[in-house]
This record gives C-alpha cells, sequence and structure tokens, in this order.
C-alpha cells in the first residue's frame, strides 16, 4: 500500500475529531425543506463554524418563501477555483425529526447522512485549506435550504460557471472492490403530478352520479407503472409515491393528485410517460404535468485523471461510480465538467427513522475529501 500524503495524513483526524460534534449539532438542528425557522437556524450553526478569513454572504435560495442560501469565500493567492457544495434541509418534518444519538460506531439522527455529515467535513476543508491560501484564488462553500424539494430552477449555476471544479459532499459509496468511491455519475431525475378533476356524489344512494377521481388516479398510477423499465436503453424507473384523494367515506371523490419519482438516462425519457397517462377515465379527466425536473451528470472522463491525482494522495484507489439519486452536483456538471460527487461521510438510512453515519468513515473520508480538493487545485489546466 502507498503512503498518504503526510499533509493528509495530519490533517484528516482534526477534521474527522471536529466532524462528530458539529455533525451532531447540526443534527439537532429540525430544518426540512421550506421551513424558514429551521433553515436560518441551521446556517447559523454552520456560519458559526465557519474559517473566520471567510466572507459569508446569504445568496436568495432558488425557492421562493425560503431563508437565503449560505455562501462561505475564501481568497488566496493561487490561481485556481474550486466550489464545495452541500445541503441543509432535510425530508423530515419537524413531528418526525429525530436528534442525534449514539449506537456503537454510528451517529444516527434526521439528516445524518443526507447530507449533514457531509456538510460536517465540507467545513472540515475549508477550515483546513484556510491555512494554505497560497493553494486557490478562491475557495467556496455553498450550502443550499432547498435540495431536498426544489421544483424551481436552480439559481446558482451561473454564478459559478468557469470555475475549475466543483465538489459535491453527499454521501460517500464503496466501488465495486470495495474502494474509496465517489459519485461521476446520476441519472436524470422528474416528478410527475396527475391532477385528476372529478364529480362528487353520494357514494351509498347516488354513485352513479359520481365521476371518480380516485378511480382515475389508480389507473394513472398503472399507465405511469407501466413504463418502468430499469434495464430498458434508457434505464427508466417509473413509481408511482403519492395519492391524495377523497374527503369523506361517503362520497365519490371529485378531484385529487397522484405524484410519481421518474429517473432515466435522459431527460426527454419522462415524457412519454407523462403522454401514456389517459386523459379520461370513468368521465374524470386527468391532467399531468412535469414539476420537478433535474439533468442527469456524466463526468467520468473528465473526472478520470483527478481521480487518479487523489488515488496517488491517499495511497489507495479512489474511484467513480454511479448513483440513481438526484444531486445538485448535477446542475453545475454542464457549466464546470470537473465535476464530482459523494466526497461525504459513509453511512445509510437516508430519508429514514434509522438514518445514520458511520463514524470511522470520517477520517478516511477526510482524506478522501481532502485529496480530491488539493487535487483540483492543483490539476494542470
Amino acid at each position: 500500500m502507498r503512503s498518504v500524503d503526510p499533509w493528509i495524513a495530519e490533517t484528516a483526524p482534526r477534521i474527522a475529531r471536529r466532524a462528530e460534534r458539529e455533525l451532531e449539532a447540526l443534527v439537532a438542528v429540525s430544518s426540512p425543506s421550506g421551513d424558514r425557522a429551521g433553515a436560518e437556524e441551521a446556517v447559523a450553526v454552520a456560519t458559526a463554524l465557519l474559517p473566520a478569513s471567510a466572507e459569508v454572504e446569504r445568496p436568495a435560495c432558488s425557492s421562493p418563501d425560503h431563508a437565503p442560501d449560505l455562501l462561505a469565500t475564501l481568497t488566496g493567492s493561487g490561481s485556481r477555483r474550486v466550489l464545495l457544495l452541500g445541503h441543509l434541509d432535510t425530508v423530515v418534518a419537524h413531528g418526525e425529526h429525530r436528534p442525534p444519538s449514539r449506537d456503537g460506531d454510528r451517529i444516527l439522527g434526521s439528516g445524518t447522512v443526507d447530507m449533514k455529515g457531509g456538510v460536517a467535513l465540507a467545513l472540515g476543508v475549508l477550515e483546513a485549506f484556510a491555512e494554505r491560501p497560497e493553494a486557490y484564488a478562491e475557495l467556496v462553500l455553498l450550502l443550499v435550504v432547498d435540495e431536498e424539494w426544489r421544483v424551481e430552477p436552480f439559481a446558482h449555476t451561473s454564478r459559478f460557471e468557469g470555475f475549475d471544479a466543483c465538489l459535491c459532499f453527499e454521501a460517500g459509496e464503496r466501488g465495486p472492490g470495495g474502494e474509496e468511491g465517489v459519485v461521476v455519475k446520476r441519472k436524470a431525475a422528474g416528478t410527475l403530478r396527475i391532477e385528476a378533476r372529478g364529480v362528487s356524489a353520494h357514494s351509498g344512494s347516488a354513485p352513479q352520479k359520481g365521476r371518480n377521481a380516485l378511480l382515475a388516479l389508480a389507473k394513472a398510477a398503472e399507465s405511469v407503472a407501466g413504463h418502468h423499465a430499469p434495464d430498458g436503453p434508457d434505464r427508466l424507473t417509473a413509481v408511482p409515491t403519492i395519492i391524495r384523494s377523497g374527503d369523506a367515506f361517503n362520497v365519490v371523490p371529485a378531484a385529487g393528485e397522484l405524484l410519481c419519482d421518474l429517473r432515466a438516462d435522459r431527460l426527454d425519457a419522462f415524457d412519454a410517460v407523462a403522454r401514456g397517462v389517459p386523459a379520461e377515465v370513468g368521465g374524470a379527466t386527468l391532467h399531468p404535468e412535469i414539476v420537478r425536473s433535474w439533468p442527469g451528470m456524466d463526468a467520468r472522463e473528465p473526472t478520470a485523471p483527478l481521480l487518479a491525482a487523489a488515488s496517488a494522495m491517499v495511497g489507495r484507489k479512489v474511484v467513480g461510480v454511479e448513483r440513481g439519486g438526484a444531486s445538485d452536483a448535477s446542475h453545475f456538471a454542464p457549466a464546470i465538467p470537473l465535476t464530482v460527487d459523494g466526497l461525504g461521510p459513509c453511512g445509510g438510512g437516508a430519508h429514514n427513522p434509522g438514518e445514520f453515519v458511520l463514524v470511522p468513515t470520517l477520517a478516511t473520508r477526510a482524506q478522501v475529501a481532502l485529496a480530491m480538493t488539493a487535487s483540483a487545485l492543483w490539476q494542470p489546466r
């Protein structure tokens, strides 16, 4: 096994030690997407953990009525500009929020792996490079507060166009042989909303006078699921996830909606799913609309030299892997070809009550994050 770069070997354990405490502080804050107070509290915690030399800004969030995002910039004497990226919001509502706790080598809690663990590592990387201003012209950390449920266009891409690299700190992975894995390919992601419009009627005395929106949505769900083809040419997954219809047990539902999660190699693959929804079922009409559309990402070729350089610095192989979930890294990849995701710690249970981060990976993934950042800053143009 090759040796780890001495600076990384010295710095990564320091980042890991602070990341444990800072992860718990971040997870202690309930910050569901769209909740302004929770976002402001999470931003306040993150701001308190920034290097003293960082210039702090609060740019407007992509989503209206949200708290502003957090932007921290280190300015140095080097030549390259690198963006570190993360999000502070979770999918977990206040009532279901699980505060941080310990179970052996795990830190459990809402948002631990998605992605406050990654935020803690990104803050540590920023702190480490604050001591090395000769390494960069700009090292910027962007933490957004609306990643988990954004339907508006992403607002920040143009600001960072021309940056040399974008490194996103979503959860880390392992390669097929157990190697350190970072994400270099993601599917496109979309949310299909189908609205049903029917006619209400008493379900006992006059059901024939109604037009059942719930039955229409059930048929729409079958139509969407019929397009599910993960082994097909576009590797399309089409999964109905939420259905809402009806207000009383004895009334024919007059309205409702169905939400479906779509993933594929191409955004265009979603169009056929929407077109396949029947216009009318039993007199109730159906109205499909793609309400959330995120591009895919394929940075395998431009990031190959970066991964090789990082591997040399950590003394073990760092490989590119693919992930199906969406990420803001996909928004930056068209403008910053050297975009890599999955630099956070490893864990599991994202979006679930048992969500966790594996504590030992805070140190190993800190090594990877430092090596990726250093390699991005020192790569030849």
